[in-house]
């Protein structure tokens, strides 16, 4: 429980009504009771503002007059919800110590502030600093690293050569520094090229569920500070991902693949391999990327939904393009013939 003047104060806020107004959880505008703290930060949402039932709303200061509850007023609302959601976090705490059932290496270096779950296992020559936390079943391969505070959830798998900065978080059946996905063509079928190289995570990277991210084929795959990596992505061997760029679900990134910093890729991106793309890009979702990108700003490709019938008949027309650019150039031709003469 936090009053509403304790909240502004921790985090630098001004706020409005009463100081000593009780706050026990957080939720939505509309599901919101007089104990909750709500945010609005999409207008999407604004309506739900003159009814919400909330005890306290956090909101920006042009929209403080419109508000009929108590208030935290903040510059930029989805920040300061992200930050007070910490103080109602009601996940679970790591002990320190190795479970019992868990296997860890002789030959591993398992700092005493470090937590390893049950049935987890730790290979020779793998290190865990201090404050790092190991779920149920998690697997870290040899030679292996986790910088101080970051955290596995069960049963993601770490393979050998992979190095995780501080802070970050796998979730749960995460894999990193699986095999990229190299073979040759030869007489016999296809030969498998050895990937021999690893991965290396920067600090405060977070990478999402069920996400892949394959070692490199020679040298490493590469993720920078700050990067979030949703559920379900495709990373490929030897991509390069910068700094506080963000990948949303369903995305893949084929073969050296290079991002650069504070990008923004939607759900279902595809990207071939081999491309690169500058600082400050945005890719819409469903975008399929078949070259580099070399000036900031957003990219989309792919057709918006429409009606069956519609986009039948549209599909027929797609295949018709070239034939009719084609007698659309020959008209020209002619035009430009007639007017000589």
């Amino acid at each position: 429980m936090y009053s509403l003047a304790e909240l502004a104060d921790q985090f630098g806020l001004e706020f409005t009504g009463e100081a000593a107004t009780e706050l026990t959880g957080i939720a939505t505008l509309a599901e919101a009771g007089p104990g909750d703290l709500a945010f609005l930060a999409n207008s999407k949402y604004l309506p739900q503002l003159a009814s919400t039932r909330a005890g306290a709303v956090i909101l920006h200061p042009d929209l403080v007059a419109r508000s009929p509850v108590a208030c935290l007023v903040a510059e930029s609302p989805y920040v300061a919800f992200a930050r007070v959601s910490r103080l109602f976090d009601r996940s679970p705490p790591a002990t320190t110590g190795v479970h019992p059932s868990a296997v860890v290496s002789a030959e591993a270096d398992i700092h005493p502030d470090a937590c390893v779950g049950p049935h987890a296992v730790v290979e020779a020559g793998a290190s865990l600093a201090a404050g790092v936390v190991l779920g149920a079943g998690v697997y870290i391969g040899h030679d292996s690293h986790l910088g101080a505070g970051t955290r596995v959830l069960p049963h993601a798998v770490i393979y050998h050569d992979v190095w995780v900065g501080e802070q970050c978080v796998i979730h749960a059946q995460a894999v990193l520094g699986a095999d990229g996905f190299g073979f040759a063509p030869g007489p016999d079928g296809w030969e498998k090229v050895c990937q021999l190289g690893g991965v290396r995570l920067g600090n405060r990277v977070e990478i999402g569920a069920c996400t892949t991210v394959d070692r490199g084929t020679l040298g490493h795959t590469v993720i920078g500070d700050g990067v979030i990596i949703d559920n379900l992505v495709q990373v490929g061997h030897n991509c390069r991902i910068g700094k506080n760029t963000a990948i949303a679900g369903c995305t893949g990134l084929a073969g050296s693949t290079i991002i650069g910093a504070e990008c923004t890729l939607a759900g279902g991106v595809g990207i071939v391999g081999h491309v690169e793309i500058c600082d400050n890009v945005h890719v819409t979702g469903m975008t399929m990327v078949t070259k580099s990108i070399t000036r900031p700003g957003s990219y989309s490709s792919g057709t918006p939904m429409t009606c069956t019938r519609d986009w039948k008949r549209n599909a027929v027309r797609f295949s018709q393009l070239d034939s009719m650019h084609q007698r659309l150039a020959a008209m020209e031709g002619r035009a430009k013939q007639s007017d000589k003469g």
